[in-house]
């Protein structure tokens, strides 16, 4: 039996069954037990299963991801949380040098099952130092998994699978993901962590979108929608494994691609797959494969800056036009926010 709950509050139950059902699980983080709890993803863990379970942080990023690696190869599955990129890169050393390396180096005899939830993306004027989407970072290190859960039902799934997976984890959460809405059901369930989804059937053009993006496909796929124009869908969710072999089944019906990824060209997971995609396909293709990124230049703070930054359902939409030989024009309509860096007319924050 489903219901509608946030994407908030479907991670806080994936970390209330881990908690419930395992013992050596425990959650940490900077505001894990405040009283906004994460934008609410972790409220009300620390009253049910106490403070030696559920806890705060100092704010030595670096010194707590190495504690997460000693509890996890002492016994602990820990589940720690960063509610900014940039915060995490403060623990860079650990993750990278130690927690990716740490089966490899014990010839798998050893693992640090531990999952690092790491908040992305702009947010409301956040700006350069707190606004960033540095997936592509933690996905070029070989050991780490990185996802990237899209639904309030995929982030259920997918944050207890990585729980209970050997291996480290990183959940990559889009800042306005938090309070969007959809079915999820009252029971425990796994979502698999390396698979993309097919969140729309299409022949005409196939858009892959990474995160809050996929949400930006699905509504520039309505307006192509009006112009004949059946472009298929793929919500990436796991971005290392790669899922090439969904993106390459899709591509191989419609011939032309489009990624759309809230982050960096350059090195970037827009980049990797169309690389992959023309490795493996180059004779399918109709066009080369298109992405859709942020500019070469740190995120903006302003109004005026960011009008010009971040890529809207229109802007995919005319992308998608022009590679079809239509023209770009698209109806500005199909955008409902005044600035680019604020999800609709209501959001105000926090964060």
């Amino acid at each position: 039996m489903n219901r509608e709950i946030t994407y908030a509050d479907a991670l806080r139950e994936a970390q209330e069954y881990c908690l419930g059902a395992y013992s050596d699980v425990v959650v940490m983080g900077l505001g894990v037990p405040d009283p906004k709890g994460i934008f609410g993803s972790t409220l009300g863990l620390a009253d049910k299963f106490g403070h030696d379970r559920v806890f705060d942080i100092p704010l030595s990023e670096n010194a707590i991801t190495g504690v997460a690696l000693g509890s996890a190869i002492t016994g602990l599955r820990p589940i720690l949380t960063h509610q900014r990129v940039e915060f995490a890169i403060a623990g860079i050393e650990p993750l990278v040098n130690q927690i990716a390396k740490w089966c490899y180096m014990f010839d798998g005899k050893m693992s640090a099952p531990l999952v690092i939830r790491i908040v992305i993306g702009r947010g409301w004027g956040q700006g350069p130092q707190h606004s960033q989407s540095l997936q592509s970072w933690f996905a070029h290190i070989p050991g780490l998994k990185v996802i990237m859960p899209t639904t309030p039902y995929d982030a259920k799934g997918m944050l207890i699978a990585a729980v209970e997976d050997n291996n480290p984890v990183i959940c990559m959460e889009h800042r306005w993901l938090y309070d969007i809405k959809g079915d999820v059901p009252y029971e425990s369930y796994r979502e698999e962590i390396d698979k993309a989804k097919v969140v729309r059937e299409g022949v005409d053009i196939t858009l892959v979108g990474t995160s809050y993006m996929a949400l930006e496909c699905l509504k520039a796929s309505t307006y192509l929608d009006r112009l004949d124009i059946c472009a298929e869908v793929i919500d990436l969710r796991s971005i290392k494994p790669l899922d090439i072999e969904c993106i390459v089944r899709s591509v191989k019906k419609t011939g032309l691609l489009v990624i759309v990824d809230n982050a960096h060209r350059t090195a970037g997971i827009a980049s990797e797959i169309s690389a992959r995609v023309t490795e493996e396909m180059f004779s399918k293709l109709k066009l080369a494969p298109q992405r859709i990124t942020f500019p070469e230049h740190p995120t903006p703070t302003s109004v005026s800056l960011a009008d010009h930054y971040y890529a809207l359902p229109h802007d995919i939409a005319r992308k998608c036009l022009h590679m079809l030989g239509m023209g770009t024009h698209v109806e500005e309509a199909l955008n409902d926010r005044k600035w680019r860096d604020q999800p609709n007319p209501e959001f105000h924050g926090p964060f």
